[in-house]
């Protein structure tokens, strides 16, 4: 499935790249920082920080954009996405952004063009709730965590 995605490149963001798959069969775009050159952003162990990503996107009436951790951040630096995955509605037209935190045991410093997350478009499904007196039952039940896969 292809689709067309809008996307308005913001003063701060000029010279980047636009998000990009970097495979033949990538789930995600990658969001580049759009810190200015001088001034890089360094995220202390346990510090969180809000990273502009220099654009705007128009999403298509029943998508969502999902703003995921990148894995290699993840694994090197114990840097994520804090509200992972973060979402951005099909009516939301300001900045994309991204929250990281740093769950590593040293500080980590996002310079201009650092890929600090990934953004996957998906189909969205919208509910119509129906309150019912009891819900059918399973053999789960309401059986919580850890609940399934043991005897």
């Amino acid at each position: 499935m292809t689709i067309d995605l809008r996307i308005t490149r913001l003063s701060h963001g000029t010279g980047l790249p636009l998000p990009s798959y970097q495979s033949a069969h990538a789930a995600g775009l990658d969001l580049l920082a759009a810190v200015a050159a001088d001034a890089p952003l360094t995220i202390a162990p346990g510090g969180r920080a809000l990273v502009p990503t220099g654009i705007a996107v128009a999403l298509p009436p029943g998508m969502e954009g999902q703003v995921r951790p990148r894995s290699g951040l993840a694994a090197r630096h114990g840097l994520t996405v804090l509200n992972a995955p973060g979402t951005i509605d099909a009516d939301y037209r300001g900045e994309v952004q991204v929250l990281l935190i740093n769950l590593g045991a040293d500080a980590v410093t996002i310079t201009r063009g650092t890929r600090i997350a990934q953004l996957v478009i998906a189909q969205i499904a919208r509910a119509t709730l129906r309150e019912v007196v009891a819900l059918d039952e399973t053999p789960r039940g309401s059986g919580g965590f850890g609940s399934t896969g043991t005897e």
